[in-house]
């Protein structure tokens, strides 16, 4: 887990007061602090890097809109990765994208370029997970979010949720371990997202 930088905290908690007030400065200050983060959130739950880019943006719309609803009860990144993920997600349900996305493999361009070949393997591998497997894993065992919390984003009860993410790691240890036995990733059978 990455250190608390207070500094940070004290920073952001500025940007958003005044991007409360209507400074449009403040928020592409928090823009920049936080967007590489937030395409890294989208690209690993969308799986397609042009995707990522308008999923980005539309976080950030949203963010600057729903601005004045953010309590400060929580970071701002915090509060932040949670709407991004929630756009994600709302995008996802709507009808006809996650079959387009079932029926086709993941695309290369989910890989971040520059990483090495463990963290391209690993991308890829998660890329190549049923869309729920892959929304639970990003969301708990990367983003940091507790069932509860992935639960009530997803719209699952909290026991689907660690039943997709068992799920999840077993075909990623599948995919990645030396047996290969989770290259067939449906083990045979239709996907039931």
């Amino acid at each position: 887990m990455t250190p608390v930088n207070m500094a940070d905290i004290v920073d952001d908690a500025l940007w958003v007061a005044r991007a409360r007030a209507g400074d449009s400065d403040a928020f592409a200050q928090l823009y920049r602090a936080h967007h590489r983060r937030v395409f890294a959130l989208c690209l690993r739950l969308a799986a397609d890097a042009s995707l990522a880019e308008d999923l980005t943006q539309e976080a950030f719309v949203k963010a600057w809109r729903s601005l004045g609803g953010f309590r400060g009860e929580a970071k701002f990144s915090t509060w932040l990765y949670r709407l991004t993920a929630n756009t994600v997600i709302s995008y996802q349900r709507r009808d006809g994208w996650w079959r387009a996305l079932r029926s086709s493999e993941a695309p290369d361009e989910a890989v971040a370029p520059g990483s090495t070949a463990e963290a391209l393997d690993l991308a890829a591998a998660i890329a190549r997970l049923p869309l729920r497997a892959r929304q639970v894993f990003v969301l708990i065992d990367i983003e940091g979010f507790s069932h509860e919390e992935a639960s009530q984003a997803l719209g699952m009860a909290v026991g689907t949720s660690k039943a997709q993410l068992f799920r999840a790691r077993g075909l990623l240890r599948g995919m990645l371990g030396d047996g290969g036995e989770g290259d067939d990733i449906d083990g045979g059978r239709a996907h039931d997202d």
